[in-house]
C-alpha cells in the first residue's frame, strides 16, 4: 500500500456558545469531513489521501477551516460545495484553490485583521 501523499485536517472544534471567538463545528465542519471522505473515495484517492478531524487550528474567524499537508495550504470559509474543487484541483491535480486560501498574514498571527481585538 502506498504512503499517504496528503493529510486533510478539518477543524471540528466547538466552543461554548458564550465564547468570544466562533468555532468551526457549528458552521458545518463535521459535515465537511464526511463530504471530504466521500469525495476522496469517489476520486479514487482513498489510499493516498487521508481526511481527519482536527481540534482548534486557531483560525476561528475564518471557519470552517481546512489545512492540507504536506504543503501547509490553509483554506478558510470552506463550504460543502467547495470540497469537490479542493479534491479535484488540489489533492488530485496538485493546484491549490486560490480563492479559498487564507492570507499568509492571518496564519499564526496575532495581527490578522479578522481577529477580534
Amino acid at each position: 500500500m502506498p504512503l499517504f501523499e496528503h493529510h486533510v485536517f478539518i477543524c471540528t472544534n466547538e466552543r461554548d456558545a458564550s465564547a468570544v471567538r466562533p468555532s468551526c463545528r457549528p458552521r458545518g465542519s463535521q459535515q465537511l469531513k464526511s463530504i471530504f471522505k466521500d469525495a476522496i473515495r469517489e476520486a479514487g484517492l482513498r489510499h493516498t489521501v487521508r481526511a481527519n478531524d482536527s481540534g482548534c487550528l486557531d483560525q476561528c474567524e475564518h471557519g470552517p477551516v481546512v489545512v492540507v499537508y504536506p504543503e501547509a495550504v490553509w483554506y478558510g470559509n470552506v463550504q460543502p460545495e467547495d470540497v469537490g474543487e479542493i479534491v479535484t484541483r488540489h489533492l488530485a491535480g496538485g493546484q491549490p484553490v486560490e480563492r479559498l486560501r487564507l492570507a499568509p498574514e492571518c496564519i499564526n498571527s496575532e495581527s490578522c485583521p479578522h481577529k477580534q481585538k
